[in-house]
């Protein structure tokens, strides 16, 4: 089993559920983060509108899945042909192995979990 978290932009995230979603996967979660990387921050005007400043953190979504090996390259496609912009800041994909998953209701373990 492999977790898949990608951190996409906000406005590519229904996009990019509605395209994984049709890949067959168990589920995902969903969590609103902030980062800084080394591109660009987006300019914020204040309360008043007289002025601007840079943001310090981007705001993304991240995007957790968890799937059989046999799935990776078909997700991790589909996320970044459906999210890249050919920009930088369009996001990034990180993908690491799961030793175990257990079912906290059934109490079942492994791949028949996900």
């Amino acid at each position: 089993m492999k977790q898949i978290k990608a951190f996409v932009q906000r406005n590519k995230l229904d996009s990019v559920i509605d395209a994984v979603e049709k890949q067959d996967i168990g589920g995902l979660t969903i969590i609103q983060a902030q980062g800084r990387g080394k591109g660009e921050r987006p300019m914020l005007g204040d309360a008043r509108g007289t002025g601007a400043h840079k943001a310090q953190f981007n705001t993304l979504e991240s995007i957790i899945i968890v799937v059989d090996d046999s799935k990776v390259d078909s997700i991790v496609n589909t996320i970044v042909n459906t999210a890249s912009t050919g920009s930088k800041g369009d996001g990034k994909i990180f993908i690491t192995p799961v030793e175990e998953a257990v079912d906290i209701g059934s109490k079942r373990r492994g791949i028949d979990v996900l």
